[in-house]
């Protein structure tokens, strides 16, 4: 993938987990992370805001201050130590902050407050210097970019460089790739995007057009990989049978396509057997076996998941305490 040499296909998913204390990354998360790394494997860390309006509380994470780039230095250090290589999701949540207000009404004042933020104000600058091997923006899931990219969620008008036709509403989401393109190189940008899904009332009319335009707008800029959301992945938690396909996001983008939504092994082989995709990402799945690619390969059992451990604040129980394959055979 790029100058990454990876020892697998089995990419650890974003996770939101809510463990951290006012935006800032927490010592438990080391564990957390260094239990799932293998040497050569890729890991995308769980969602980062970049300013203190781009989050919705304070568990989640931040990027943007030194004392939040300080508190991911030794979490990234452990993934460094084992061999991993590890990118960090870069989020603005848009008007998830004020569900119920239209997006021209939240964008107005999001924007003004986003134009005020250059990239070395929202940590990109030390992010690089000491931190990261890339980022990842999040572009899907109903937040900032995807409120944007959507029909049914961008009111603007075709009079707004931002709204109306499906260049206009793409804008944005490229501006941003750009900026982070011109600052780090894309050689270290990847983006995830999810055309289909309908996340916090952002659906879309026409979601096969919309990805195709965006997968191709993207080599532009030459970034590494495009982390697309299966279509049969609608909402939150909502697996469904569709005919939709991303062979055709697939075959328009010239990088690395990581395909992510309700995989398990045998598909998930049968993805890439096909080559719809490169990589496939994992989330529940690996959040429930830190040695998942070893149980992959080896076909071994696999843990379950405790849904109702996800969001809690509890730093161990259904976060780092899931056993590993030699302790469960």
């Amino acid at each position: 993938m790029g100058k990454f040499e990876l020892s697998h296909r089995v990419v650890l998913a974003p996770l939101t987990r809510q463990r951290c204390l006012g935006y800032v990354p927490q010592p438990p998360m080391i564990l957390l992370y260094s239990q799932r790394t293998s040497k050569g494997g890729f890991l995308i860390a769980e969602a980062a805001g970049v300013s203190d309006i781009s989050q919705t509380s304070p568990e989640m994470l931040g990027i943007w201050t030194k004392e939040q780039v300080e508190g991911w230095k030794p979490i990234v250090d452990a993934v460094h130590a084992k061999g991993g290589n590890f990118f960090c999701q870069l989020i603005h949540v848009g008007r998830v902050l004020e569900t119920g207000n239209t997006v021209s009404q939240t964008l107005k004042v999001v924007w003004a407050q986003l134009r005020q933020h250059s990239l070395d104000r929202v940590g990109l600058g030390p992010l690089f210097g000491r931190v990261f091997d890339g980022v990842e923006i999040h572009g899907a899931h109903g937040y900032l970019i995807d409120q944007f990219l959507k029909d049914e969620i961008n009111d603007r008008t075709d009079e707004d460089e931002y709204g109306g036709s499906l260049e206009n509403r793409c804008r944005f989401a490229l501006e941003v790739v750009d900026a982070v393109v011109n600052e780090i190189g894309g050689d270290k940008v990847g983006i995830r995007l999810s055309p289909f899904a309908n996340y916090s009332e952002s659906g879309d009319s026409n979601p096969e057009t919309l990805g195709l335009y965006m997968a191709e707008s993207l080599n532009e800029f030459k970034i590494l990989y495009c982390h697309i959301v299966e279509p049969r992945m609608k909402s939150v938690f909502e697996k469904v049978d569709c005919l939709d396909s991303l062979v055709p996001m697939r075959k328009a983008f010239k990088g690395t396509s990581i395909s992510a939504g309700g995989y398990g092994r045998e598909d998930g082989n049968k993805a890439v057997a096909e080559n719809r995709t490169d990589l496939v990402a994992y989330g529940r799945l690996f959040l429930a076996n830190p040695d998942l690619p070893k149980r992959f390969e080896l076909n071994a059992p696999l843990n379950k998941y405790d849904r109702s451990t996800f969001y809690t604040r509890d730093p161990v129980v259904g976060y780092a305490d899931y056993p590993f394959l030699e302790t469960t055979i």
